[in-house]
């Protein structure tokens, strides 16, 4: 199957066509419409029945390949306990070519999590209406069949596979994304504002409701980024909000709701909503059992004091593989609740996790210190490791708060060639040797070297250890007179110095900023480090109150240009300068008018937002960067080289390699629902 895009005579179509399989080639297949039925019909017996309506399958010339479902699920269809397949799957279902070869039903997979409820990520829940392609190069049809972009990316049109059904067997229509949209990311209550990606203009889109599996978004202007975005971690509510189970939680639909509240001991309506699973701008509790899911597994067990989870397979999953076979492959996931890392790591040498994904931190397992141990374990433990490209561009950012209350310091931290100076005096290569065991190399804030992006100036620039230049370039700033301990003064006579805010749970960037410490006394600047909780931490920068900061830098690959942070002032991630930030996304109203080259970026990222072709986004992402080298806003130190995951011998269909990233989301566009115990 490959994806087609019309772009003559009105919109651009995204439908599937069917073409020979490419076997050098392993990529996605998508069927749909008449391709899917045409291809059915050459042979793949996506719906063999007997005269009864049970499903077909069994022993055959293939063996157990020839089953065209689970045998628990056959039994249970036996019984009169479930719907035979036909019934079960849409009209036309997503069809998923394996990665390596096509896989036999049964086993599990266990993972864990550092702490309870044990949850559940990309893993299982990656079901949006769109996807990204595993290789991060396009977005796809998913639960949306297939969609149009029309009016230069003012209307989205979106079609849903008919008779698809959520994981209790209820029918999955444009009412539940009607319910999903209008009655939950709309309500006030529920939803402080609408997502950013569903607004234009200072509007939410509206959405219009063609029929049962045909719906619109409309738009005040063009949305050019609706599609990464709805691709992207953070588009799930319109595709895990079933309306038949949770309009009992809504005051529109249940007029009884008060009882309901008093019942369950909750002030609010939405606060119930939540607890029940329902999305309030994040996963949540969707985990729970009763909750109904578009998922390949759904939760069916919670056990041991919320420390172990037991997903299984969701029968009326609406992907089968290219034989027609109903997925996932693998009964159930378990995830376990690991709170000690040396348990987790032996456990994980003794074989015991089938998969560990690598992930954009991983902070349970994928570090650079427990890649020998695992190494020299894995004959052993029968496991090998995965390759994980993290889009992650960073370890430590330092921003330096440009808007700082204190004008004065504010007026030395805007200073270019004060940054400059520290940034030549901060040796990257002892760092890197000291704190991260010789993994990564010198690199400011900038798109990584595998990215699209890739801008050679912005990433290499000023970071060159040199005592010598740091000195020329801080004296270059203004700043030579000195007081009697060696320490540069400001133009008020005030020695320079200032806090830095670190999260305590960044160990590494602790490590790494007392380094930092050392070198930039040595220039005369004066700097300590503030180490607080997370919740310290977002609550002074909000409040604009922190001298500087540091944090990762995300946005290293294709998610640079929906979360451009780091590159210019553009969301309350943008911990540089969230004055200008706020001048930008209030239009002027709130906050303080940032200088021309930062308005110039804005203007540069409102009309990408208004542009749908992805290679003019690309040239005005390119000038956004360019800006961004030549004011040079922030201070990167150390590239990751990359992250890691171990994977058992007899798990199979796993990617070799993947990518690592939260927008991605690691590892959903690798369609674990194929992976596969070997029998």
């Amino acid at each position: 199957m490959n994806e087609s895009l019309d772009r003559a005579d009105g919109p651009m179509r995204y439908r599937e066509t069917f073409v020979p399989r490419d076997p050098s080639r392993r990529h996605v297949l998508r069927a749909g419409g008449l391709a899917a039925a045409a291809m059915f019909a050459a042979g793949c017996d996506l719906l063999s029945t007997d005269p009864q309506g049970r499903s077909g399958g069994g022993e055959g010339a293939d063996g157990a390949l020839d089953a065209k479902e689970a045998p628990e699920l056959t039994r249970l269809v036996k019984a009169g306990d479930l719907p035979p397949l036909g019934k079960r799957l849409p009209a036309s279902p997503m069809v998923v070519e394996p990665t390596d070869r096509l896989g036999t039903y049964g086993g599990q997979w266990d993972l864990f999590g550092d702490s309870p409820p044990p949850g559940g990520g990309a893993e299982v829940y990656y079901e949006w209406l769109v996807r990204w392609s595993p290789d991060w190069s396009e977005v796809r049809p998913n639960v949306a069949e297939s969609f149009e972009i029309e009016d230069d990316g003012r209307q989205y049109t979106f079609h849903l596979r008919e008779g698809m059904k959520w994981s209790d067997g209820e029918p999955f229509t444009t009412e539940d994304i009607a319910f999903a949209y209008n009655d939950v990311v709309l309500n006030e209550e529920a939803f402080s504002a609408p997502p950013s990606f569903f607004v234009t203009g200072g509007k939410a889109a509206q959405l219009e409701v063609i029929d049962d599996y045909t719906f619109r978004f409309v738009f005040t202007t063009p949305n050019g980024l609706f599609l990464e975005q709805l691709a992207s971690n953070g588009a799930h509510v319109l595709t895990i909000t079933a309306k038949h189970y949770f309009e009992q939680f809504h005051p529109k639909y249940n007029k009884n709701i008060d009882a309901l509240l008093k019942e369950e001991k909750f002030d609010t309506w939405y606060e119930l909503f939540g607890d029940k699973g329902g999305s309030l701008g994040w996963i949540g509790n969707i985990w729970q059992p009763e909750v109904p899911l578009l998922t390949a597994w759904h939760t069916t067990e919670i056990t041991q004091q919320d420390t172990r989870m037991v997903l299984s397979r969701n029968p009326y999953y609406w992907k089968t593989d290219p034989r027609g076979r109903q997925l996932p492959y693998l009964d159930r996931i378990v995830r376990h609740v690991i709170t000690d890392q040396e348990a987790a790591l032996l456990r994980a040498m003794d074989g015991e996790f089938e998969f560990l994904p690598p992930t954009f931190y991983n902070p349970n397992l994928g570090t650079p210190k427990n890649k020998p141990v695992l190494a020299s374990n894995r004959d052993k433990g029968g496991y090998e490791f995965v390759d994980g490209l993290d889009s992650t561009m960073n370890k430590t950012v330092i921003a330096l708060n440009l808007n700082h209350p204190d004008r004065k310091l504010a007026e030395v931290f805007q200073n270019r060639d004060f940054r400059i100076g520290l940034s030549h005096a901060i040796n990257r290569e002892e760092i890197i040797t000291a704190v991260y065991q010789r993994q990564g190399e010198p690199w400011q804030a900038a798109p990584r070297k595998e990215s699209e992006f890739y801008h050679e100036q912005l990433a290499t620039q000023f970071t060159s250890y040199d005592v010598d230049l740091a000195n020329q370039h801080l004296d270059k700033a203004g700043y030579t007179e000195r007081d009697g301990s060696g320490f540069r003064l400001r133009p008020d006579g005030k020695r320079i110095a200032f806090h830095i805010d670190v999260i305590t749970e960044e160990p590494t960037q602790i490590d790494a900023l007392e380094l930092v410490r050392s070198y930039w006394e040595d220039v005369g600047v004066k700097m300590d480090l503030h180490t607080i909780d997370r919740s310290l931490f977002y609550t002074r920068k909000e409040a604009n109150k922190h001298d500087a900061s540091v944090w990762t830098g995300d946005g290293g690959m294709r998610d640079g240009m929906v979360d451009p942070r780091w590159y210019f002032p553009s969301n309350n991630e943008s911990n540089f300068a969230l004055l200008w930030m706020t001048w930008y996304l209030t239009r002027g109203e709130e906050g303080e008018e940032p200088p021309e080259a930062a308005r110039r970026q804005m203007e540069l990222y409102d009309e990408i937002g208004l542009t749908v072709d992805p290679e003019r986004r690309h040239e005005l992402f390119m000038e956004i960067l360019q800006i961004a080298a030549d004011e040079f806003w922030v201070m990167g130190t150390v590239l990751p080289i990359g992250t890691y995951g171990i994977k058992r011998k007899d798990f199979h269909n796993v990617p070799k390699s993947m990518i690592a990233s939260w927008r991605y989301p690691t590892p959903g566009p690798a369609y674990p629902e194929q992976y596969f115990v070997e029998s």
